[in-house]
């Protein structure tokens, strides 16, 4: 069966074989539970097999691409048929899971974002090996003071570890994609700020970066009645822009706002 990837879901088949095999051998999963999102024709799925995991789940949303993946691989994988973002990530398995993903281009930092406001106290993972355009890997991975610092470099660094692995080149996909992608590895973080509710995080990073060319003065003002009180408890300059935070600073300036609101 011929498999045309379909631009409506982001779709880039990676057939790089030495990209594949570095993707693999990135995190020992031999005898461990894998999960694969968007595997496409299977090309990374072959490679993750050979690994031999005690089980392999793969979430395709194509259900084109969920019959071929089911002719290539028979019972020796279990396919969920759904769309990534309805799925509860969390009741896949009882086991920690290792996770590969060549995200949609179009939705990978939706995936990426809910992933971590779902996070609980127990990670429902081992690590994440995940694949981005290039600029939204730069953007997660990003430190305080550069210019793309922002919401997902702070919603990112807040539980887990962030690793750049590699770049990869357009030529290593088909069809080939305009821009570079890269592959970012996650690792759950052993301590970590605690919050009372994780969309507190989305909400206040998403008021101060809306404007981030502005000065703190004003995102401080809508999200705090006593915003120079608050900047004054922490030794913040208001006339700092949002860039120049960095993520631990917001961490407790969110605390404080559900602190103050009970």
């Amino acid at each position: 069966m011929y498999i045309k990837a379909k631009k409506s879901l982001g779709q880039n088949f990676l057939i790089d074989r030495e990209v594949l095999e570095k993707i693999v051998s990135i995190t020992n999963i031999t005898g461990k539970e894998v999960l694969e999102i968007g595997p496409g024709s299977g090309n990374l799925t072959t490679y993750i097999m050979k690994q031999k995991p005690s089980k392999l789940y793969v979430v395709e949303k194509d259900d084109d691409l969920a019959i071929v993946l089911k002719e290539k691989f028979d019972n020796e994988i279990e396919i969920i048929n759904d769309d990534i973002l309805k799925v509860s990530e969390d009741k896949i398995s009882n086991q920690k899971l290792s996770v590969f993903g060549n995200l949609p281009y179009n939705i990978s930092t939706e995936i990426l974002s809910k992933w971590i406001l779902n996070i609980g106290s127990n990670f429902w993972f081992e690590n994440l090996i995940l694949m981005f355009q290039k600029e939204v890997a730069d953007r997660i991975i990003s430190k305080f003071n550069s210019s793309k610092y922002g919401r997902l470099s702070i919603l990112s660094s807040w539980k887990l570890n962030v690793e750049k692995i590699i770049d990869i080149k357009p030529q290593s996909f088909s069809p080939r994609p305009k821009i570079d992608s890269s592959l970012l590895l996650f690792t759950p973080k052993k301590k970590f700020f605690k919050l009372k509710d994780p969309k507190n995080l989305e909400k206040i990073t998403r008021i101060f970066f809306s404007q981030r060319r502005k000065m703190l003065k004003k995102p401080f003002n809508q999200v705090f009645a006593n915003g120079r009180d608050v900047a004054e408890k922490f030794g913040i300059d208001l006339n700092l822009r949002p860039q120049n935070l960095e993520p631990e600073t917001y961490f407790k300036l969110i605390k404080e706002y559900e602190d103050l609101r009970g």
